[in-house]
Formats: C-alpha cells, sequence, structure tokens
C-alpha cells in the first residue's frame, strides 16, 4: 500500500487562521505551558538539587528517587494538558510488577519512555518562554496600531516626543497604522497556529508510550476481534459499528466511520467532524490510502471497502478516519485501517451471500408448496367442482346419482380440509415447544392419515416428564420410524403410543406392514443408525423388532426428567 501525500483541503481565504478554533486551543495552551514549565522545571531540579547535596544523608536518596517518580507523574500532566490542543494518547500498558524499589529503579531507567518526556520537561520552559516573547511582541505592535486613532484624540495621554516636537498623525497615517493593527492581528493568529501544529508535533513525539510494540499489539487484538465478529454474521449493522469501534481504539485517531458509496454514513465511532461522511470528489484507488488535510489542521485517511467480484459489485463504500490537528498516520497504521477496511467488505459480501441464501430458500420452498398444493388440494377443489356440477346436473332426473355425487363432494372437501392442515403443519412444526410431545405427535399423526391414508391409532394420553432434549429426541425418532412406515412398509394401521412407568418412558411405533429382516446388510441402516445416535445422546436406548410378513416395531425407552424438589423452609423457634 502506498500513501499519498497529503493535499490540503482547508478554505477559508485570510481570515481561516482567526476563525480556526485550534487557534484559541493553541493560545490557551501557550498561555499555560509557561507556568506549568516552569512549575516542572523548579520541582525537578529542586529534587535533583536536593538529592545531589543531601546525597551523604540518607534523605538525598529519597529526593533523587522522587524526583525520578516526578518525572513519569508529571508526563500524565502534560499529557492530559496536550488535550488541549486535541491529542489523545493511547491508554498506558499494564505496568510491570516491580518487587522493590531497586527493581523499580531499574525498570524506570531502562524505559526509553523516561528520557522522551524528560527531554519533554526540558524544552518546556524555553520553547514556552520564546512563544511568550514573540507573541508579546507580536500583540503589542497589533495594539498600537489598533488604537492609534486614540493618538490625534488624547496627544497628551500618548505622548510622542522628537526632540522639541510632539508627533501627531495625520489621517492617513492613522489609516495606515490601523490596516497594519489588522494585519498584526491576521499574523498572530497565523503564528498561534504553527505554534499549536508545532507543540502537538512535539507532544506525539516525546510524550506517546512506546508507539512501535503497544500500536502493533492493539492492532493484533483488534483485527483478532474483528475477524472473530464478521465470522458470526448474525447483524451487518452491529457489526460494522464493532469494527469502527476495534479500528478507533487500536489506532490514534479521533474518529472513524464506514459509509456507503453514496457517502452515506452507516456506522460512527467517536465525534462526528469535518469529512466523515458525504460524496467525496475522487474516491481512493483500491488497495491505497488518499489521507488530506481538513479544516482545523487535522487530517483525514479515506481507504476503500472492496466487495469480490462475486458480490457483482467492487465499490462498498468507504472507511474514513479523522485525526487531531498535528496527528499524522503512519504507513503501519494505514495497513491495518486497510485491513478493517477489509473486513467491513467480507462482512457486507457476508450479509449478501445469506440473503441471496434465504432468497433461493424462500424460492424452493414456495416452489415445494406449489407442488403439494397442486398434487392434493387442487385436484379435491377440482374434483368438488366436478362432483358439485354433476349433482345440480342430475338433481331432477335421477336423485340417487345426486346424492352419490354429493357423498362423493363431501369426502374430497373432507379430504382437502385434512390435507391442507398437514400442508399447514408442515410450515409451522412447533407444536413441540408449545404443547409438548404428544400434543406434536398428534399433530403428525393426523397429518400421516391425511397424506398417505394411513389409520394411526394413537395412545397418546399424558405428557411425559421429559428434558427438552429428550423431548427433541423422542419426537425426531418417532417421526423417522413414522417416515419409514410411509416410506417402506406399506402398512395399513399404525399404532403409536406414549407411556410413562416410573422413571422411564417408552415411546413405541408398530406398523402391520411387510416387515423386513434386520440382520441383512443395507435394510434401513443409515435411518436405524440415526435413531440410535438420538437415542443415545439423550441417555435411552433404541429396539427395533421387524420380521418379513410380520411388521416392524420400535420401541424408544429414555430417562425421565428429574422433578425439582423445593427445599423446606426452616421454621424458626
Amino acid at each position: 500500500m502506498r500513501p499519498e501525500l497529503i493535499q490540503d483541503r482547508r478554505r477559508g481565504g485570510v481570515l481561516s487562521d482567526l476563525l480556526d478554533p485550534h487557534t484559541y486551543r493553541a493560545a490557551l495552551y501557550i498561555l499555560l505551558a509557561l507556568p506549568m514549565g516552569a512549575f516542572t522545571a523548579g520541582l525537578i531540579t529542586g529534587g535533583v538539587v536536593g538529592g545531589l547535596l543531601t546525597l551523604a544523608f540518607l534523605v538525598g536518596a529519597a529526593f533523587l528517587l522522587g524526583s525520578l517518580w516526578l518525572v513519569g507523574g508529571l508526563g500524565d500532566v502534560q499529557r492530559a494538558l496536550a488535550g488541549v490542543l486535541g491529542v489523545t494518547f493511547a491508554p498506558p500498558p499494564l505496568p510491570p510488577p516491580h518487587r522493590g524499589t531497586l527493581a523499580w529503579l531499574r525498570g524506570t531507567l531502562a524505559d526509553p519512555m523516561t528520557y522522551r518526556t524528560l527531554l519533554f520537561h526540558v524544552v518546556q520552559l524555553p520553547l514556552a518562554v520564546i512563544c511568550w516573547a514573540v507573541l508579546a511582541v507580536l500583540l503589542t505592535l497589533t495594539l498600537l496600531g489598533l488604537l492609534s486613532p486614540l493618538w490625534p484624540l488624547y496627544p497628551q495621554t500618548f505622548p510622542v516626543v522628537w526632540g522639541e516636537q510632539t508627533l501627531l498623525p495625520s489621517p492617513l497615517a492613522v489609516v495606515g497604522l490601523v490596516a497594519l493593527g489588522l494585519g498584526g492581528l491576521l499574523i498572530s493568529a497565523g503564528v498561534l497556529n504553527l505554534m499549536g501544529r508545532m507543540w502537538t508535533r512535539l507532544a506525539v513525539a516525546l510524550l506517546s508510550r512506546d508507539p512501535g510494540y503497544e500500536a502493533a499489539r492493539r492492532e493484533v487484538v483488534a483485527l483478532r476481534r474483528a475477524a472473530g465478529r464478521v465470522a458470526l454474521g448474525d447483524d451487518l449493522e452491529a457489526t460494522l459499528a464493532d469494527l469502527t469501534e476495534q479500528a478507533r481504539a487500536a489506532s490514534t485517531a479521533l474518529s472513524v466511520a464506514l459509509t456507503a458509496p453514496d457517502g452515506t454514513l452507516r456506522a460512527l465511532s467517536g465525534p462526528q467532524g469535518p469529512g466523515l461522511s458525504g460524496p467525496l470528489d475522487r474516491p481512493p484507488s483500491q488497495g491505497e490510502a488518499d489521507v488530506r488535510l481538513v479544516q482545523g489542521g487535522g487530517a483525514l485517511a479515506t481507504l476503500p471497502v472492496t466487495l469480490s467480484a462475486s458480490a457483482g459489485a467492487l465499490e462498498g463504500g468507504t472507511l474514513r478516519a479523522l485525526y487531531p490537528a498535528g496527528v499524522r498516520p503512519g504507513a503501519d497504521e494505514l495497513a491495518f485501517l486497510l485491513s478493517i477496511a477489509d473486513h467491513a467488505g467480507t462482512a457486507q459480501h457476508a450479509a449478501q451471500l445469506i440473503e441471496r441464501a434465504g432468497a433461493r430458500a424462500g424460492e424452493q420452498e414456495r416452489a415445494r408448496l406449489a407442488r403439494e398444493l397442486h398434487d392434493s388440494v387442487a385436484q379435491a377443489l377440482y374434483g368438488i367442482s366436478l362432483g358439485a356440477k354433476t349433482a345440480r346436473a342430475t338433481l331432477d332426473r335421477d336423485p340417487e346419482r345426486t346424492r352419490a355425487s354429493l357423498d362423493y363432494t363431501i369426502r374430497l372437501a373432507d379430504g382437502g380440509v385434512s390435507e391442507m392442515k398437514a400442508l399447514l403443519f408442515s410450515l409451522r412444526p412447533d407444536a413441540l415447544e408449545e404443547g409438548g410431545l404428544v400434543a406434536a405427535l398428534s399433530q403428525h399423526a393426523h397429518a400421516l392419515e391425511a397424506r398417505h391414508g394411513l389409520t394411526v391409532h394413537a395412545g397418546l394420553d399424558h405428557e411425559p416428564s421429559l428434558t427438552p432434549d429428550a423431548q427433541a429426541a423422542a419426537y425426531r425418532v418417532a417421526q423417522e420410524a413414522l417416515h419409514n412406515v410411509v416410506k417402506h412398509a406399506r402398512a395399513q394401521n399404525v399404532w403409536l403410543a406414549v407411556s410413562q412407568d416410573g422413571p422411564a418412558v417408552t415411546v413405541s411405533i408398530r406398523d402391520d406392514g411387510r416387515g423386513f429382516d434386520p440382520t441383512a446388510a443395507g435394510r434401513g441402516t443409515l435411518g436405524q443408525r440415526s435413531m440410535r445416535e438420538r437415542a443415545a445422546g439423550a441417555g435411552g436406548t433404541l429396539e427395533v423388532r421387524s420380521a418379513a410378513g410380520e411388521g416392524t416395531a420400535v420401541t424408544l425407552r429414555l430417562p425421565a426428567a428429574q422433578p425439582i424438589l423445593s427445599r423446606p423452609a426452616e421454621v424458626g423457634a
């Protein structure tokens, strides 16, 4: 990946620095930097000098250790102060456990962060003095120029003497001085903005905690979480929101957003800022990052979200990261953000595939229902119509034939109603959860009678005490056994019973079909294996008995659910 050159997108003309909020944040920081620098320098210098002068005593070592601790402690204060400039720092890593003062001393002296923070403390005071001096000169000249109209009005208050003469400006000179004052005001705003960027870069360079190792660790953790979130694929919007959160947490960006191809905001982590939404004048190239300056001195990195060719469109929107003034993303961070953008593209493609699969499954289900309706209900309705027409045609001349046609029509109507109930049951087979095992098997038995002409003798009187898993296993085993009856047995009658005897529940399915030889290879082994696995998974056993010409009996035995006994309440004396 090759980051493009940063381009300036600020627009505001001559007054841009004067109207920029970053200018006034910089002024506030510089105003606080001088007393903070003097306080820090005095505290650390006093501690070191006092420690050296009293080194012969035990208190001297304590002074020196305290000064070393102040370097890190005041560094945290400096990081908080840099927040005035809009600079945010990554949270500190967990400190290593130090056992004893010597271990802490060795760890602190070996940490490069100690020396970078100390260098910031050293340069802060003289640099703040220079900034104050430059701004004092500029603001003094600006103030004199802006107050020049008062000079000719109050010459005694503003006396300007040259030799023995008191000088008074002409009106043209007053206009020139006011123009110089306004120019000085604009120059002061520009210098303040420039100083703010200088302090921002200095704080980022010297006060950032181990930008290499910690940044790499955060990026690895973020990519691992992002991959896990994409693999879930449960909710696209929640996945995109989580990706933006991971990207912001592991980078130095102030805000991260994911947008649609038209610039519509889809997910945002962090405060809203310029450029995070809306159309782009030039979208970034595939696999590259477009980094530009925005209003306020910050930077906006825009990266493409690319979909695979099978998605039908290569554009999946953009990932946009907004950085505070003075902070610029490096090549490694842009590569990390591009990986997050790729994860976002994968999530969108997966959502498209799931939607297509759902639509395809819906089409297949509708096609199956159309076939079922055509083969059953439509034929029944055609027969009803034909029988009704025949009855009407023979009503006056052949009453017996009319009665027979009406009986035929009534039987067809009853069959159509049963067939429709069977289709509705296949569309909504949730009776197991709503009514229990007995209700589900009863509905399944009615469906068998309606669709296949079987006579089902159901002994389903009482709901057995089963756990949800055992209940589901019993239903699936009975369903598989009844399916085998329809498919292989050529039976006329089926006996279905559920009973409970103490700690055991028995489900039996028996038919009067042609039966089979259970010992013969290749006869029902797959279905039996599936039923036995379900029975074993629920802690039960399955027995299959059959013989040629004698039908088949399948018996499932499951352990009953143990009742939950409530503890008796204790009665106090």
